[in-house]
């Protein structure tokens, strides 16, 4: 589940060869993992190893040889002299008994698989030149394509495509993903990627810390609440959910449906007098309070049964708004802040950042789409255009004082203290009307469980993902809660616990 960056990937390297395991043993294990994926995608016919001058290269001269040796037809083209190459890239060229091939587009013919082993995941400039029109070519050939580590093109760390990419069916990469296999648009490139042991013994994770994971069950099963026997409904916690005025109350009560179905023992939802009606009218399990001023907002608080709230969905931009978000941190409730929440606070973030910063032990989630992560966090968004959705987040997280979680299809879930969850498992058909106001109010139910935010918010990610895959195509936001049973079966199932 650790998701490597290119930098912590060496380091690991380092630390293995510091031990005493010789580079040139991890590039033969390499090579021959990158051997038998080739064999499986190409059971027959002539494949041809693309071949970089670094130790990318270096795996795919160990591939073609242990093809090679299998009795298949291998050809190598190689970027640069064969003479030039130097360390284990060098020791794997001597293994290779036949001639290379001349760099040129016109040379890879048709293959009936061409492995990329040009330029790995430590790319960090743009491709441009003769490997701009290799890869061209490549992508044009028709001949699938399996990638060394990662297509080549992609930087590992953000994701960017430098220029242009390989577009491979199918990545074998080593130890441990890197960010780019997960991030977009570096995953739309990878195909399916398989992780190959090479030898680098786990235990070196404890001294490269690595604070990036794959938002998978394994990750948060230890923070998963499951209801004790003897538990009642107040013992999973009241969530309240603020609803807008008569012609904005649909998100808020999507939101309030995500709560119960996450787990949730009790949901209010607070409506201005206006829409009390409609409200009650719409809703059964969930309850309803009128609540048109902060000061009975305020006095909602005052029963300490009330744990979490969501702010945000239809609730609409202004004032009225933000005075709810600061009342609810000061009550040092925890508390989800999506849509009109944040952008109620896009002309003056700070005074929201201080006082999520100010609330002791704050639990406070924002869940920003793209369109509105720059309302909060301008600068940070206006940075480089290589610079990874990961690296924008950790900084948001650290300036907001609280979780910042930025969907999409590779939603992004950042801790203050930088940890950091990235979710691969939204189906395309996730991105519909309300899907987001039913994750707010997953997240804010399992908070109210006791789920500590950072951990709260990567669990009803993963949970939302899946949601969408159990109800599939056609999905409308109204399905979201009602396929997350089914999913929390499969949790269960999963952890072994006794339902």
């Amino acid at each position: 589940m650790e998701v490597l960056t290119t930098a912590e990937m060496e380091r690991a390297d380092r630390l293995t060869i510091a031990a005493g395991t010789p580079g040139f043993a991890l590039m033969l294990s390499a090579g021959q993992a990158v051997a038998a994926a080739a064999m499986d995608m190409a059971a027959e016919g002539p494949i041809l190893v693309i071949a970089g001058p670094g130790n990318n290269g270096g795996d795919g001269f160990v591939a073609a040889a242990e093809l090679a040796a299998h009795g298949r037809e291998v050809q190598v083209i190689l970027l640069c002299e064969r003479e030039s190459l130097q360390g284990d890239a060098a020791s794997a060229a001597r293994g290779w008994k036949y001639p290379v091939l001349p760099f040129n587009p016109q040379a890879i013919g048709k293959p009936a698989l061409i492995v990329d082993a040009l330029f790995g995941a430590g790319l960090d400039r743009a491709v441009n030149g003769e490997p701009f029109e290799m890869i061209e070519a490549i992508n044009a050939n028709g001949a699938p394509v399996l990638a060394v580590d990662l297509p080549s093109g992609i930087n590992g760390t953000s994701g960017a495509v430098m220029g242009t990419a390989v577009r491979a069916v199918e990545t074998v990469t080593f130890f441990r993903r890197k960010p780019a296999h997960l991030l977009l648009p570096g995953r739309l490139y990878c195909g399916r990627v398989r992780v190959a042991d090479i030898g680098i013994d786990a235990k070196v994770l404890a001294e490269i810390a690595p604070k990036t994971f794959e938002n998978i069950p394994s990750f948060w099963r230890g923070s998963y609440p499951v209801p004790e026997i003897d538990g009642h409904k107040y013992s999973r916690g009241h969530v309240a959910v603020v609803s807008g005025g008569l012609a904005a109350t649909g998100a808020a009560r999507l939101a309030a449906r995500g709560a119960l179905r996450a787990g949730a023992g009790l949901v209010t939802l607070a409506s201005p007098r206006d829409a009390l009606a409609v409200n009650a009218a719409a809703l059964m399990a969930v309850m309803v309070r009128a609540v048109d001023t902060v000061v009975e907002f305020a006095e909602m608080f005052a029963d300490n049964r009330f744990n979490a709230c969501v702010i945000g969905p239809g609730a609409g931009v202004g004032e009225r708004t933000r005075d709810f978000v600061l009342t609810t941190l000061s009550a040092k409730r925890a508390v989800v802040l999506d849509a009109d929440a944040l952008t109620s606070f896009a002309s003056h973030p700070e005074q929201l950042f201080a006082a999520i910063r100010h609330s002791s032990d704050p639990q406070a989630v924002l869940t920003p789409h793209e369109g509105e992560f720059p309302r909060l966090f301008s600068d940070i968004s206006n940075k480089h255009p290589f610079r990874s959705k990961l690296e924008r987040v950790r900084d948001a997280a650290e300036r907001a004082g609280g979780v910042v979680l930025l969907k999409g299809p590779d939603t992004v879930v950042v801790s203050p203290d930088g940890r950091a969850t990235i979710a691969a498992n939204a189906p395309p058909w996730l991105a519909t009307a309300g899907a987001g106001d039913v994750l707010s109010g997953m997240i804010a139910g399992l908070l109210s469980q006791g789920v500590p935010a950072f951990e709260a918010a990567s669990i009803a990610v993963w949970m939302h993902g899946e949601a969408a895959r159990e109800a599939g195509p056609g999905l409308i936001a109204e399905d979201l809660p009602e396929t997350l049973p089914a999913v929390t079966r499969r949790l269960y199932d999963e952890f072994g616990v006794d339902y």
